[in-house]
């Protein structure tokens, strides 16, 4: 069958499908360098932005069976702005259901954020299944992540499926070839090539953290809460009132960042000592005042073991080398035995089961803490089961394209599933699949 792939990306729609022998007719992605890579991975024009075909020539896209599109999903993310529909990108939903409409493929596959079905107390979602009914398609969906495959990637991702008739589709066959086991070793290169290893600086600041660690004697809980280092000896108010509603005399009277008087300071100086979320307009919601209230009291606990290597973190360069998030529960104290982050909220400590999802940004790459190194370009691919691709040579614009593809294994299990027809492959032979001859009609 024939199939396009929109949002393109690095071709993991086209992966999935050329395994199992269809051919791609058309792609579109807005991003040059993806547009380059695209076509040395697989040696076919592409397309730039959607709409401006859309707008040229509808006809520009030629009739297909399946239409792929890993739509962007930041409108709908959460860790984006949420503005959905209201976002200009929020809005190619609607380029994609043109194209349905005029063309009338049998099948489509869509990929996004799972909170998309959520967005707008589920308006949008409301929106989304109207229009694609409205245009005589059924409609079906299921959340998935590489781990639930034995893929060891938190990712969960929300996968749209529609014909004409779905009676014949089930996620329930999906769901069955899932599996508890998870070898996260056969997913890291040994002795790989061309690492990029952790900064010094970082690597001082993990071994300032572990000091801060091996001075809290054994039977005392290392919190599971975030660690927030400028909250120890802050007595600021931040519950009833709070900062930004006080007097520049008022704050006078209480400590910021690490214990720093307030005393004797502009009302400039004493927010700039004070925690960059305390620096607010509004009134702290709940969960800020538990951590800040569970982070005063830990400090007061234990001050007397922690007290000097608090004053060396409080000297780190950026408020979010002073936070650390300790989520490996009552497992051995040495941090560099697991994977790590360094994410704006904060050094992330993660069991080595699986690791965080791919995002679109190189500074929170994940880091094998046991070996000093990021993730590698080949270990990310494997990841999102691109194995064999060529990326963009930069680390930043290899790493963007990682974290907003689509995992190929996920689409090409469910595909299996959605399309009925046998089908005849380029080579004009019958295929294997799954170890499976597929015969076809000539």
């Amino acid at each position: 069958m024939k199939f396009i792939d929109l949002f393109a990306g690095l071709g993991g729609f086209h992966k999935a499908l050329h395994e199992l022998g269809h051919e791609c007719v058309f792609v579109s992605e807005l991003d040059p360098a993806l547009r380059e890579v695209y076509q040395e991975n697989w040696g076919i024009e592409v397309h730039g932005d959607i709409k401006k075909v859309l707008e040229k020539d509808i006809n520009i896209i030629p009739e297909h069976d399946i239409l792929c599109a890993g739509f962007p999903c930041q409108p709908f993310s959460k860790a984006g702005n949420q503005l959905g529909r209201d976002d200009d990108r929020g809005t190619l939903f609607d380029e994609i259901v043109k194209i349905l409409e005029y063309r009338k493929p049998k099948y489509f596959i869509l990929e996004n954020v799972p909170f998309i079905a959520k967005h707008d107390n589920e308006e949008t979602w409301k929106y989304m299944k109207s229009e694609l009914g409205r245009i005589g398609y059924e409609v079906e969906h299921g959340i998935y992540s590489p781990q639930d495959f034995g893929i060891p990637q938190h990712r969960k991702r929300i996968f749209i499926v529609g014909s004409n008739s779905l009676s014949h589709f089930n996620f329930n066959e999906i769901d069955n070839q899932k599996t508890n086991t998870v070898e996260i070793q056969q997913f890291i290169e040994k002795n790989p090539k061309g690492i990029k290893e952790l900064p010094k600086a970082n690597q001082e600041c993990i071994k300032l953290w572990q000091k801060f660690i091996d001075r809290i004697p054994k039977e005392i809980k290392i919190p599971g809460f975030p660690i927030w280092g400028m909250e120890f000896g802050a007595t600021y108010p931040y519950d009833e009132t709070y900062p930004h509603r006080m007097t520049k005399k008022e704050l006078e009277g209480y400590k910021g960042n690490f214990g720093s008087s307030l005393k004797e300071m502009t009302r400039k100086e004493q927010f700039a000592n004070l925690p960059s979320y305390a620096r607010v307009k509004k009134k702290f919601p709940d969960w800020k005042k538990r951590y800040i209230k569970y982070n005063r009291e830990f400090y007061l606990e234990n001050e007397k073991y922690i007290k000097d290597i608090v004053k060396e973190i409080s000297k780190s360069p950026s408020q979010s080398w002073q936070k650390l998030e300790w989520n490996v529960g009552d497992m051995e104290r040495k941090i560099n035995n697991y994977i790590l982050q360094f994410r704006a909220s904060g050094i992330r400590i993660k069991k080595v089961n699986f690791f965080p999802s791919l995002v679109c940004t190189n500074t929170q790459r994940p880091i094998l803490g046991w070996e000093n190194r990021y993730l590698t370009k080949t270990e990310g691919l494997k990841l999102q089961s691109l194995e064999g691709l060529i990326l963009p040579p930069n680390d930043n614009a290899a790493f963007k394209a990682l974290g907003n593809a689509v995992n190929s294994h996920i689409v090409k299990l469910i595909a299996e599933q959605l399309i009925e027809k046998p089908i005849k492959p380029l080579n004009g032979k019958n295929i294997s699949v799954e170890n499976k001859i597929i015969q076809y009609e000539e």
